[in-house]
């Protein structure tokens, strides 16, 4: 069996990658799919966190832009997380996963509340950890949220696992078709550039604590399991 490049890694999903070829909810193909591809990784012994976005289900910047209270907007949006993160939950147990979710926003009876020792202990137990509720602050991405948690975690990478996005541009590719995709970049020359890795916060604080991240796309034939094993796809943002 290969052995796998990290032991333990954050994987972050977009909400949006959840809805697959829809425009709203959650397509179960495609949680099925995340859900197999995790369970090849976990069965090589990687310690895996997950952390899901809600864009699928509300989108709190949007909410806000019609003139919704930004903070109200946002923690709506948690609640969106949750709900992705227990459908995610579900189905890495019906493949025979032993999962926790863990949210930022105590709610106890479905989920556990966010403890940085009690995560770890979970990982080191071969459980997979999804993290819920974002940081549970407003105004912060879930983007902030898995950079948070997988320096908190001490993971060894964060994947950004993009909707039909194979990785880093220097402009959008669907706009300009002679858009260079970037294999290698700096943090430093991403935030330059305002190249949308994710957002400033996030990508500062990933850079300040030298954890890297690989921008891939989920909707890739076995993605997950070729970014784990290391193998050179999407584009790898480090120091």
């Amino acid at each position: 069996m290969e052995v796998p490049r990290y032991k333990r890694v954050l994987l972050k999903i977009s909400g949006e990658a959840l809805m697959g070829e829809g425009q709203y909810g959650i397509d179960i193909n495609v949680l099925r799919d995340i859900s197999q591809q995790i369970s090849l990784v976990v069965g090589k012994g990687v310690e895996m966190a997950v952390v899901v976005g809600g864009g699928n289900i509300w989108r709190g910047s949007t909410a806000a832009a019609h003139g919704m209270d930004r903070s109200t907007a946002d923690y709506a949006g948690m609640l969106a997380t949750v709900i992705n993160a227990l459908a995610l939950q579900d189905s890495l147990e019906k493949h025979g996963l032993v999962t926790r979710t863990l949210t930022a926003i105590p709610m106890q009876s479905i989920a556990e509340p966010y403890i940085r020792r009690r995560a770890i202990r979970h990982l080191e137990k071969g459980r997979v950890v999804i993290f819920a509720a974002g940081t549970g602050n407003p105004y912060m991405t879930t983007d902030t949220a898995a950079a948070l948690r997988a320096i908190d975690i001490g993971a060894e990478i964060l994947l950004m696992a993009k909707n039909n996005v194979d990785g880093v541009y220097d402009s959008d590719p669907v706009v300009h078709k002679d858009a260079k995709k970037f294999s290698r970049i700096s943090f430093i020359e991403a935030l330059n550039r305002r190249l949308e890795v994710m957002d400033s916060t996030a990508l500062t604080l990933c850079m300040d604590n030298r954890l890297p991240v690989l921008v891939f796309n989920l909707q890739a034939p076995h993605s997950i399991e070729h970014a784990v094993m290391g193998e050179d796809i999407g584009t790898l943002v480090s120091n």
